[in-house]
Formats: structure tokens, sequence, C-alpha cells
């Protein structure tokens, strides 16, 4: 345990994007009730993952990271847990064949309740309110009265981050996640005209299988090939509830956030001396810390100080988010931050949060030309600068949603309305998820093409 850490002197800082309660007597009560409940996560899996991502750290391993903006309570359903899950197996499958390398799965599921936000409030139909900051605070109906937050929304986050859990364990484990099943499904993409042009690829791996199948190698055979390590993540930005789940491992005597596989700091909470480092300083789970234009070299070197001590390989996941046309402005000066300090750290890119516009037809949107421009750009800062690019971190869903533009299915702004679901930020639908996971895969096979080439 770091000196001078307990699990409450978050308090003790100053905070930021949380709410303040209007019935403080009501948030020790679910605080408490929090506190006798079952972790979600044991500490057994939270260092299992703290290996693979240390395997990502030293370039062994390949990092996909995504899921839904803000979980929702009145969306909640196994059918949209299956099939973000699905489309993540699908994505990886892609990604292990474009990387050759293993492929750590980590969903933005189970826990991702809570949204911080640019302004205090906002204005609704005309109307100004408090602004929305995830289910696991206040409601998203604009009216004053679901916008008051309520604590005993934890304990309604908690039992649905339990149930989804429980099913993703299912899906892990029971045979949903046989390799064979998914390689069908992205058969069945490429199969469509818009995607042909990933066909090439999805023959290589169904052709891979087919080998491996001859020679003895199949799903019978071979446990690895029916079940998939899936873990989860969320932004511990509601520290009450982060603080209710947190357990001592009876194993090291040290404490674990309950709450999740992997817990990360927001770019906007991400203050040195803010009550949201102070927190996640302390647990023993992988950290991430998203890393936007603002971060500067000198606080990036503080928060690796703090946040990983014994730079330990895993413990510590860099999620550069800057905008397309902007990655060569900041990522380099951080890169060398890290390398003069020798930290051990896992860079992922996240190239939704910086690339966010305003649709002619008034709904925010992401471009998908804009999202793939960013990841190229990571991943060709990382090779200027002798750095690994460990991987990606998208918001997606499974859902056939229009909130993206652009795609092989070619989403217009004009398309947005059609079903336009989020609560937050737009995501890339199930397609658009799956032909970039092909674009990240093409991008990583030629570097490792380059790379043999040169005897590397």
């Amino acid at each position: 345990m770091q000196k001078g850490w307990t699990k409450s002197g978050w308090r003790e800082k100053p905070r930021v994007q949380m709410p303040d309660y209007p019935d403080l007597d009501a948030v020790r009560a679910v605080e408490a009730r929090l506190a006798q409940l079952p972790p979600l996560v044991f500490a057994g899996e939270t260092r299992k993952l703290k290996r693979a991502l240390g395997e990502v750290a030293e370039g062994r391993a390949f990092l996909l990271q995504g899921g839904d903006c803000a979980e929702s309570f009145s969306e909640f359903s196994a059918d949209n847990i299956r099939d973000t899950f699905k489309v993540l197996l699908q994505m990886a499958v892609v990604l292990t064949w474009g990387a050759k390398l293993p492929v750590v799965k980590i969903g933005r599921m189970a826990g991702q309740f809570a949204k911080p936000r640019s302004a205090p409030t906002e204005v609704v139909n005309g109307v100004e309110l408090p602004s929305y900051r995830g289910d696991i605070i206040n409601g998203f109906e604009p009216t004053p009265e679901a916008r008051v937050p309520d604590p005993n929304r934890m304990l309604q986050a908690y039992t649905q981050a339990a149930a989804t859990l429980n099913l993703l364990r299912a899906f892990s484990t029971g045979g949903f996640a046989d390799m064979h099943r998914v390689q069908s499904w992205i058969s069945g993409f490429t199969a469509e005209d818009e995607a042909k042009r990933y066909r090439e690829i999805a023959e290589r791996i169904e052709d891979a299988l087919d080998f491996m199948a001859a020679a003895g190698v199949t799903s019978d055979t071979v446990h690895a090939l029916q079940t998939v390590d899936f873990y989860t993540s969320h932004e511990a930005l509601l520290l009450e509830y982060e603080e209710a789940l947190c357990r001592i491992d009876s194993t090291s005597g040290l404490p674990v956030a309950g709450s999740g596989h992997m817990i990360w700091i927001g770019d906007r909470t991400r203050q040195p001396d803010g009550a949201h480092v102070e927190f996640c300083r302390g647990v023993q789970n992988p950290i991430g810390l998203k890393c936007g234009p603002s971060l500067t070299t000198d606080d990036l070197k503080v928060l690796i100080e703090k946040l990983n001590p014994e730079n330990e390989p895993g413990r510590l996941t860099l999620i550069a988010r800057f905008g397309a046309g902007k990655v060569g402005d900041h990522l380099p000066r951080l890169i060398r931050a890290v390398q003069e300090m020798g930290a051990k750290v896992v860079w992922t890119c996240d190239p939704m949060h910086g690339n966010t516009i305003k649709s002619s037809s008034g709904y925010k949107t992401r471009p998908f030309e804009s999202v793939l421009r960013e990841v190229r750009e990571f991943f060709d800062i990382h090779k200027a600068e002798g750095s690994i690019p460990g991987g990606v971190h998208f918001e997606m869903t499974g859902k056939d949603v229009t909130e993206c533009t652009g795609g092989v299915r070619a989403v217009t702004e004009e398309d947005l309305s059609d079903r336009y679901h989020t609560a937050c930020d737009p995501r890339l639908n199930a397609s658009q998820a799956l032909e970039l996971a092909f674009l990240v895969a093409e991008e990583l096979r030629d570097r490792r093409q380059m790379q043999k080439a040169a005897g590397l």
C-alpha cells in the first residue's frame, strides 16, 4: 500500500466533476449498503490483467478497449451486452491477425455509468437544467426533478454491473466465444458488397483456422479456442461508489477497487493533487490515464510517479486523445517525457474524444475518417519516436446506431436522426467498429512486414 494512503483520503483533496448530493444521510446509507455487498471483480482477475498489460507494454501483446460512452439503465438488456461483446470479439480476431500478437480485451462495461461534463448546466428545449452526469448520478429526462443527484442510483448501477459481469463471464467461457463462431460472423460481414475490400483478410483468417483443424487443433482439442479472457473497465469518476466497493485482497493484504478490473482517470479529473488521482494511486488495479492536449510534460511525470512509483509493467496505461491533425503537436513531447523517466507504460489511442463535432443537422457526431486519421497519426509518431503503440480505445456499440458518420455503409449527416440513441457522446456502430479493426489490422500488418524486412 502506498505510504499515507487510505481509501477515504480522497475526501480531503479538491474534487471536480462530482455531484453535490442534497441529502448526505442518504448518501451515507447507500455507501454503507454498498460496503456490505460482494466486490464485482476479484483481486486475482486484476493481477492477471496487469500481467497481460505488462506484455502490451513490452510489445508482446496488443490492447483493444471498447464499449459504451455511458451505460444506460433504460437500455440495459442481455441482447445489448451480447452484441457489444460479439463485435469486440470480431475486432480482436482481426487485430490478432494483423499484429500477430495476443489481443488483451477490455470492455467499457459493467461500470461506465458516470460522465464528466464540460459545463455544470445545459439548455434543453430552451430551459436551463443541471447537466446530465450519467445514470449513476441523475436522470437523462430533461426535468428539474430528474436532474437532482440521487445516491440510490449507485445501488441500481451495482445491480446492473453485477448482472452484466455474470453474463460476460458466461459468454466468455460457455462456447459463445468459440473462435470458429467468431470467424463465421466476420465472414458474414465481409460477404456484404460494401465490405468486400476486407474479404481477403477474412479468408486468410479462415484458411489459418482450416489449417489448424487439419493439424488436429480444434475447439474440441484446445480449450483456448473456446474461451477468452475478457475484462471490464470504467472511468472512476464517482468516488463515493469507488470507495464503497474498495476491498482488501486476502492474498496480498493490499487494497483493490472492486468496481472493475481496470479504472481510469479522465482528462478533466487528472489534477496531480486532486481527489481522483489520490484514490487511484492506492488501489492495486491497472490504472488508465487520459492524456489530452492540456497535459504538460511536468504534470505527466508527477502523475507517473504518483500512480506507478514502483514502475510496474502493466500498472499504468496512457490513453492519448488529441484529435486528428493535433497528435503531432502533443504526443511526441509526452513520449519523450516517458522515455526520459524510463517509465514502463502502455500507450493506447483514444481517437474518439478529440474528434467530436456538431453536424449541420444539429447532432453531435464523429467522422469515421477523422477517427481513422488519428489512429494512423498515433502509429506514425510512435514509430518516429521509437516507442511502442500498444492499443486502441473506442466508444462503440454492437447496435446498428447512426451516431458517427462515414464507414463502408456511409452514414451521412442526414442519417443521424434515424437511430441516434446515445445519452452522451456518439458511438461507432457495429459495422464501423469492425471496419476500423480491419483498417488498424492492415496498419499493424504493414508495420510488422516493414520491421521484418529491416531485420528488426
